[in-house]
């Protein structure tokens, strides 16, 4: 029976480990198969192209972007020009698709020094820079890659920069070894950034980036990087391209690629940069990044033993394609489009077309023939750049749902049989519906060497219901649709940037419709803000703009674009200001709980323990009409307490880390609370009862406030009257007996001071509390206490004192508030930024006076008469910058 035991034992052992095997190898066989997702996507192309959304309206509208020989680059255009019989160094066309301001730079931004930029090939200063501009709109901090499995996969091409730089050794001679190579190009990226995934530069020629693209593909799925920027870069630093390819003949005489015409005669060549960022389609739902389409296979090969080394293969493209078909898990047929490689050579043309119809032109239905195109006869042939081109034009196609015209078309080629298949030449733009599946589309790209390549592009998956929604940003939380009003941050290392940043949003979400055109912030107007605000890195010089709705920020950002500057970062540490009495009014906090989630939560977690103890709903006191009720001292007492802390708990949703708390008498014991001196429940004890046996006090006392000193009102002081604050250097109040109190009022009246009576129920901080203090020792001596987690600058003492201590909080009630010291010694702590967490902007004008530091910046969170929701967010606007 032992043995039986053991065996089926070993059988369960053997069973589990099978199961366990099997699942391991499954998980492999899907990972090799899994979609891979592109989450962001940044370019530079001829025709003024900036972005994916330019390159979009450029194809879209069927423009040329083809142009004369750029007059910025030191070539001699008489001499290039030469004449039709071919000199030397001449070239027949004089015509390409150029970069507008290639050699523009900003070393400065990625660290870098200018005599180093200048040394540098323009093709690591674009690479740089799109790289930067992919992992933003992906809505990725770059900072927060550094260190991490990231990979860079650039494709390369001809490197003639060098031949530049030997005409200035004094330049280059220091930098030569990185300057010019090629492996940098790549490599430049990941130590600026701090990637620490793969780093290859690939150079296939015209196929360099698509090579990328699928090398990219492939270390995504074995997991050796978690995302990865793939692309490629070419920028003529000389005009050595046209003249080689002079003296080929192989250039289209008017520098026009003809793609798959009748009329083709030769190439065109351009230059461009472009770069996707790619990551695992499961690793990009799960960390809620845009979706903009999916690479769903992709190949490469060679042509190997063909009909001469530059002669492209029809067998080996055919091949690259049934296997990138195979890779996707997809037939011909469930293709919609290709983007050809299509030069608008006599040669190469009809080849890829003859591939193209020999796989894709087959088994499809009469009325889905595959549609064909390039976006090479809007800009020219950007060589190491092109395929990565094409693979944006058709990601954004497919958002769009439109198919653009391919330019230059006279009529189909007639050296290519079109009836060996269904494959048509989108000479006109087409609409392009979803029937029954995603749309998809084929890339190619074939390199002069041999080296072919081709992926299978899908439309971004439906999202499920608890998914994130794929866009242009970062998806947006949920809890953030009720919004009331939405801030838009930017930031820049320099103001001139700063500038330019507000002009490029502006013209963005004008030109794109980013934002909503509805009467709230709703939509992406929220997707812009969370986007800008949690997917860009942070510089020195910053601006936020609010607004409730499109227009207001749309106007506030034109402010900005045409005049603002911002301001620079503000050093030092951050002080919170706890407001006291007085400042309470009714309504207060109504619309923070409607419109902020996070608010709502702490208020009502506060006023759960408030309402037990004072027996009715603090929540109707204060958003009652009854201000007299609210005012007395057994409800106002709570209620900023209540509204004080749940504000500072949004705060600290939002990223609010203070270094430093004051309170303003009972604002002390909300910052005693949230320093974690006080649980919640022992908290609102000690509130409750301050306000209850302060209330239950006779009346008749008074409060005065004087300008004047300390020093000035000591001889007036007496057994009735009492110091119950020094507010400033200049502003005193005094508490007390109301017949002596108003003594000291006149007398300080017929010096030419300015004195106001405070509207107040009873002498707070004066020999009238000190009934009261007995009773509330016995409650202070009932509550556990910790040491604080964030420093309390005590108001009795003026400096950090011991919070623990029951009898500091008795004498708090008697003694006075000494809140001038409070900010002096905050601002000797290194505060340099003081935020008012209270109902109106009381403790901000007090601090003002006691500052002494130029550079001391004073916010209050909400201010009277205003809207809460924008208040508080222009505030939060001013601690960003």
């Amino acid at each position: 029976m032992a043995n039986d035991e053991k065996l089926l034992d070993y059988l369960k052992r053997v069973t589990a480990d099978l199961h366990q095997t099997r699942r391991r190898l499954q998980e492999v066989e899907n990972a090799d198969q899994e979609p891979i997702a592109i989450v962001a996507m940044s370019c530079r192309y001829p025709g003024g192209v900036r972005s994916p959304e330019d390159l979009w309206r450029l194809v879209a509208e069927g423009r040329d972007a083809v142009s004369r020989f750029p007059d910025d680059r030191g070539w001699d255009l008489d001499r290039l020009r030469g004449d039709a019989g071919g000199a030397t160094g001449t070239s027949y066309v004089d015509e390409g698709g150029f970069l507008t301001g290639a050699a523009d730079f900003d070393p400065a931004f990625f660290g870098i020094s200018p005599r180093e930029a200048l040394a540098m090939d323009p093709q690591q200063r674009l690479l740089l820079e799109i790289c930067w501009e992919a992992v933003e709109r992906a809505g990725i901090r770059p900072e927060a890659l550094r260190g991490k499995p990231v990979g860079v996969f650039a494709g390369s091409g001809i490197q003639d920069y060098v031949h530049l730089l030997g005409a200035a050794p004094e330049v280059a001679e220091a930098y030569m070894t990185t300057a010019t190579a090629a492996a940098v190009i790549s490599g430049r990226v990941a130590y600026t950034l701090g990637l620490e995934g793969p780093a290859v530069t690939v150079d296939t020629a015209c196929s360099s980036s698509l090579v990328a693209m699928h090398l990219a593909a492939q270390a995504l799925r074995k997991r050796e990087c978690t995302l990865a920027l793939a692309g490629g870069v070419m920028v003529m630093c000389t005009p050595s391209p046209f003249v080689a390819f002079s003296k080929q003949r192989g250039l289209a005489p008017d520098g026009r690629c003809k793609a798959f015409a009748d009329g083709a005669d030769g190439t065109g060549w351009a230059e461009g940069a472009g770069v996707l960022l790619l990551e695992r389609l499961s690793d990009a739902r799960r960390n809620g990044h845009p979706v903009l389409a999916v690479v769903r296979g992709s190949a490469v090969n060679s042509d190997g033993a063909s009909h001469g080394l530059t002669a492209p293969n029809g067998t080996a493209q055919q091949r690259v394609i049934r296997e990138a078909l195979v890779n996707a898990g997809v037939t011909g047929a469930e293709v919609d489009a290709v983007e050809g490689h299509g030069t608008g050579t006599t040669l190469g043309d009809p080849i890829e077309a003859q591939a193209l119809l020999a796989t894709y032109g087959q088994g499809r239905a009469a009325d889905r023939p595959l549609w064909l195109g390039s976006i090479k006869s809007n800009i020219g042939h950007a060589q190491a750049a092109a395929g990565v081109s094409g693979v944006i034009k058709m990601v954004m196609a497919m958002r769009h749902g439109l198919l653009p015209r391919t330019l230059h078309v006279d009529r189909p080629s007639t050296h290519v049989d079109w009836s060996a298949g269904r494959v048509e030449l989108l000479s006109e733009a087409r609409d392009w519906p979803v029937e029954g599946r995603p749309r998809r589309a084929g890339v190619s790209s074939f390199g002069v060497s041999g080296t072919n390549a081709h992926v299978v592009l899908e439309q971004a998956p439906e999202q499920g219901a608890d998914e994130p929604e794929a866009g242009d940003s970062a998806a947006t939380p949920a809890a953030a649709a009720s919004l009331p009003v939405v801030p838009w941050v930017l930031s820049a290392k320099t103001a001139g940037a700063l500038r330019a940043q507000a002009e490029r949003l502006l013209a963005h979400v004008r030109a794109t419709g980013e934002a909503s055109e509805g009467p709230g912030p709703v939509g992406d107007v929220l997707d812009v803000g969370y986007s800008l605000a949690t997917g860009r890195a942070t510089w020195n010089h910053r601006a936020v703009v609010v607004g409730a709705d499109r227009e207001e920020l749309l106007a506030a950002l034109a402010a900005l674009s045409q005049s603002g500057e911002g301001a620079a970062a503000r050093p030092g540490k951050l002080g919170v200001l706890f407001t006291g009495q007085g400042a309470q009014r009714l309504g207060m906090g109504r619309e923070l709980y409607e419109g902020f989630p996070v608010f709502a939560e702490a208020f009502d977690a506060v006023a759960a323990e408030i309402d037990l103890l004072l027996g009715v709903s603090l929540r109707e006191v204060m958003w009652g009409a009854d201000a007299e009720r609210l005012n007395g001292t057994g409800f106002a007492q709570p209620a900023l307490f209540a509204f004080e802390v749940a504000l500072f708990r949004l705060l600290g949703a939002w990223g609010v880390r203070p270094d430093v708390l004051v309170g303003h008498s009972i604002g002390e014991l909300a910052a005693a609370h949230v320093a974690g001196v006080f649980s919640l429940a022992d908290a609102a004890r000690l509130v409750v009862a301050r306000g209850r046996l302060m209330q239950e006090l006779p009346s008749g006392g008074v409060m005065v406030a004087i300008q004047a000193s300390e020093v000035e009102v000591e001889p007036w002081l007496s057994e009735g009257v009492s110091l119950a604050a020094v507010n400033g250097p200049q502003a005193v109040v005094i508490s007390g007996v109301a017949s002596a109190v108003e003594h000291v009022q006149a007398e300080f009246e017929k010096l030419g001071r300015r004195v106001s009576k405070l509207a107040v129920s009873h002498a707070f901080h004066s020999v009238l509390m000190e009934p009261m203090l007995e009773d509330f020792a016995v409650v202070a001596g009932q509550v556990t206490y910790q040491e604080p987690q964030i420093p309390v600058v005590s108001t009795v003492t003026g400096q950090i004192a011991d919070l623990t201590d029951p009898a500091y909080w008795v004498d708090q009630v008697r003694k006075p508030v000494r809140f001038a010291d409070a900010v002096r010694d905050a601002e000797s702590r290194g505060v340099r930024t003081f935020l008012e967490v209270g109902p109106d902007a009381v403790l901000t004008a007090m601090a003002a006076q006691s500052v002494e530091s130029t550079d001391a910046v004073l916010v209050a969170a909400q201010r009277r008469n205003r809207p809460q929701a924008h208040t508080l967010v222009s505030a939060l606007g001013e601690l960003h910058v």
